[in-house]
């Protein structure tokens, strides 16, 4: 938990100045996951921006929430209906992990969500940045993010010169001058003028130690599984129609998938025939 601001040099105070101007201007107010303070749907929608797009993100949100509005209704769902729910935001593994979450709090919770960082980061799936996120903005209690879009806001202001920027010099300056009295809208207000800066000065991430280049999509396992994926989401198949449904892809390259996709639990096999849990 972040302590009470101390004084702040005039640096910081016109930063934020700037970071608030920008929000009141151009902030993004109309996102539905801004709209409530509910944790189950901050978390859903915390998981789905991992790695992916905000405009990507928001038809599959309403969709999802449509098909399963409580945590009470994911939990019951079978895994398999869940993935075709989140077919079209890649990362399958992110769904298992929702699913997960429900079942946990729905049983073994009785339907209480956690109420702090500590409870939140010992969910499945749930790292440091989406336990503190839904401290954030399901609880307004003032823990200090770090993710992509705040991290180009202050290495964009306080790191310019500097490559191979440490996540622990950015954390010094982001908890001297997170706004505690409401740490809500301050984080909203950093992530829209980071996705501004994003598009008007570049990706600053690269000057972090972070920074890691992504390799080209189309040549990654990611799509190889996404592709199966997809495929199962419509109908079951089997090895011996593999080449057929994957025909730009090796077939060793897919049954390698395949087996590590039923390890994972996200593809089932039963006898020759692979389908959806």
């Amino acid at each position: 938990m972040a302590e009470k601001r101390h004084s702040l040099t005039k640096e910081e105070k016109d930063f934020i100045k700037t970071v608030y101007r920008h929000y009141e201007a151009s902030g993004r107010h109309d996102l539905p996951w801004r709209k409530t303070t509910d944790p189950y749907r901050i978390l859903i929608s915390e998981i789905m921006l991992q790695q992916t797009q905000v405009t990507r993100v928001e038809p599959k949100y309403k969709e999802f929430l449509k098909l399963f509005p409580t945590a009470k209704r994911l939990a019951n769902a079978p895994l398999g209906d869940v993935l075709r729910a989140w077919q079209g935001l890649g990362y399958n593994r992110r769904a298992k992990y929702l699913w997960q979450v429900a079942q946990v709090v729905s049983n073994e919770k009785k339907g209480v969500w956690p109420k702090t960082f500590t409870e939140l980061k010992s969910l499945p799936g749930v790292g440091e940045y989406t336990a503190g996120a839904v401290m954030n903005f399901a609880y307004n209690q003032p823990v200090p993010l770090i993710e992509t879009n705040i991290r180009t806001v202050y290495i964009h202001h306080f790191f310019q010169d500097r490559e191979g920027v440490l996540d622990k010099e950015l954390l010094a300056i982001i908890e001297r001058t997170l706004d505690v009295s409401n740490p809500r809208e301050w984080n909203w207000a950093l992530m829209d003028y980071g996705s501004y800066l994003k598009e008007t000065v570049g990706n600053l991430n690269k000057k972090s130690k972070t920074y890691q280049k992504q390799s080209a999509f189309k040549t990654s396992n990611r799509y190889v599984r996404g592709a199966i994926l997809r495929e199962l989401s419509k109908q079951s198949f089997t090895n011996v129609n593999i080449s057929k449904r994957f025909s730009g892809i090796e077939n060793e390259r897919v049954k390698a998938q395949l087996q590590l996709l039923c390890e994972e639990g996200l593809v089932l096999r039963v006898g020759k025939t692979y389908q959806l849990p």
